[in-house]
């Protein structure tokens, strides 16, 4: 069984999601401030972490990027802040998919799944499976990324975009096509979290993300994966 930590100090909206969550079949871990969840992260293996922004003790911005350092595990920030801004910052922050409140209780439990399935499957491919593009490689039975060598440390949406472009270097992808591909979802108009992640993967895979040898954007089109392969 999967076990979720859910952390806000409204007592209320934690009962909530733990409610439904527990309906659906997860295991549910409570925390009310930060301090308390992170106490919870060192002691508890979870496999997803559902975190409000305000928080007391320690914010969920500043969780958010502890656990990141540590591990991949996905990350779902639950906030009232709904700016472009707001929703930004918290990706930036290793968030892998934000939602505002009010939300919608079975939203909120999709979200959840269709973050697992993507997460869980990590490890779930057996086979060798190694694909690149000139210094850049991939093994997806070990999930393992390599610039130059060098191993590359993405989070399951960012290893999931950058597998997704690679087995299809050359080809160019629309933001919305990319969103239903990896996702797995259909197009919510949630462009910039897509950017946001793109953003995050040059910085990691690129010398110089502003000008990047893999990951290339196309005027008005999209982004592809350059195939290094067919260049002369």
């Amino acid at each position: 069984m999967e076990r979720i930590l859910v952390c806000d100090d409204e007592k209320e909206i934690v009962e909530i999601i733990r409610i439904y969550l527990e309906e659906a079949g997860y295991e549910v871990l409570c925390a009310y401030d930060g301090e308390q969840a992170r106490q919870l992260l060192r002691h508890q293996e979870v496999h997803l972490v559902i975190l409000d922004i305000m928080m007391p003790r320690v914010d969920g911005l500043t969780l958010a990027r502890e656990i990141r350092r540590e591990s991949p595990v996905p990350i779902l920030f639950l906030s009232a802040k709904s700016q472009d801004t707001d929703k930004i910052i918290g990706l930036n922050a290793g968030a892998d998919d934000y939602i505002t409140k009010p939300f919608n209780p079975l939203e909120l439990v999709a979200r959840v799944r269709s973050n697992l399935r993507r997460y869980l499957a990590l490890g779930n491919r057996v086979q060798p499976d190694t694909i690149g593009t000139g210094g850049l490689t991939i093994d997806d039975s070990t999930k393992e990324v390599r610039v130059d060598g060098e191993p590359v440390k993405l989070t399951p949406l960012e290893y999931n975009l950058l597998l997704f472009l690679t087995r299809h270097k050359g080809q160019v992808f629309s933001i919305p096509q990319l969103y239903e591909q990896v996702w797995g979802e259909p197009f919510d108009g949630a462009e910039k979290k897509v950017v946001v992640h793109l953003s995050h993967i040059r910085n990691k895979i690129e010398i110089d993300p502003q000008n990047p040898r893999y990951l290339r954007s196309v005027w008005g089109l999209g982004y592809k994966m350059e195939n290094w392969e067919a260049r002369p």
